[in-house]
């Protein structure tokens, strides 16, 4: 392939992408790629993927269900996380008994 044409078809595709980021859905490749799975990347790298026939930019709806799941995602890391954080306090019994007698 001739890379002046090849470089010229990914700016001309990096052109007609709006935003800086883009979520790209992939497709099945020679090589073992899987279609399905969808990835957010910055605007020049989508551009190659889609060129090279690996990728496609996702429709609206595939676009919304993916953030959709990256945010339950990010919510139950972060549950997991405070989970780990959780501290003990260990009371000796007879502290806990002079706060009763004090009541």
């Amino acid at each position: 392939m001739d890379l002046k044409v090849y470089y010229r078809k990914v700016r001309e595709t990096e052109s007609q992408i709006a935003t800086p980021f883009v979520v790209l859905y992939s497709l099945d490749t020679p090589e073992g790629g899987r279609c399905g799975r969808m990835v957010e990347t910055a605007r020049g790298v989508a551009a190659r993927l889609i060129i090279e026939g690996r990728s496609r930019v996702a429709s609206p709806e595939e676009t919304n269900a993916f953030y959709r799941q990256q945010k339950e995602a990010r919510r139950d890391a972060e549950a997991i996380a405070s989970a780990q954080r959780m501290q003990v306090v260990v009371v000796p019994q007879a502290e806990v008994h002079a706060k009763r007698v004090k009541e």
